[in-house]
């Protein structure tokens, strides 16, 4: 684990969070992707991790090209200083006007104010079925 520069409560922590899920429904990558530090590193736990900034930018615009809405609805959402756990359903509708919602959670550790490693736990097949997308 990286040290921690600028340690952040337990409030400031989830409000990083809850704008990221926020800035979805939006569409707002720049919004989304202000929310991580430039080394961070996503994990769809079911799938390879992805580390740095770009390859993450990369792979949210593949989302929300491939929607036509998104919606991170947060369920449940505990944080303790760089810390968030947040139960979702995730909500999206494709093109073709498919609907998927999607049970995850999320665990987010966060670093001077920035997500610096988001994994998120989720059923592979109750989102690549229902979408025809393979992650």
């Amino acid at each position: 684990m990286h040290a921690t520069v600028k340690p952040m409560t337990a409030e400031a922590s989830k409000e990083v969070v809850s704008n990221f899920l926020g800035a979805w429904q939006k569409r707002d990558v720049p919004g989304i992707m202000d929310c991580f530090a430039p080394d961070a590193i996503y994990h769809n736990v079911p799938v390879a991790p992805i580390e740095g900034i770009d390859g993450i930018r990369e792979t949210f615009e593949g989302f929300l090209s491939a929607f036509e809405y998104a919606e991170l609805e947060i369920v449940r959402i505990a944080a303790e200083p760089n810390l968030v756990f947040a139960e979702r359903v995730d909500h999206f509708r494709l093109h073709d006007g498919r609907s998927v919602d999607l049970p995850e959670n999320g665990v987010f550790e966060l670093r001077d104010g920035n997500i610096w490693r988001f994994s998120d736990y989720f059923d592979l097949a109750s989102f690549e079925g229902p979408t025809g997308l393979k992650l």
